[in-house]
């Protein structure tokens, strides 16, 4: 399971190089962190049951972060 968080501190770190190419840099700059953030809790070598708590927990706040950002923050369609 720890190798599984490094594997997606390497996706989020393409994912941040791509969108610094396409100069969305608070973009970039957000998955950057987010691939800081994984590898360091990769290398911790938690229990498999804490890194499943933790993965919901990112989760849980990144769909409360999105939600709230598409509803109150992005100006409608029409």
């Amino acid at each position: 399971m720890a190798r599984m968080y490094r594997v997606l501190g390497f996706w989020c770190l393409v994912i941040g190089l791509m969108a610094f190419a396409g100069h969305m840099t608070e973009f970039a700059l957000l998955f950057f962190a987010q691939a800081v953030a994984f590898v360091f809790l990769g290398y911790l070598n938690f229990s498999e049951k804490t890194y499943i708590t933790m993965f919901w927990g990112y989760m849980a706040i990144s769909f409360i972060g999105f939600t709230y950002w598409s509803v109150f923050k992005m100006s409608l369609p029409f």
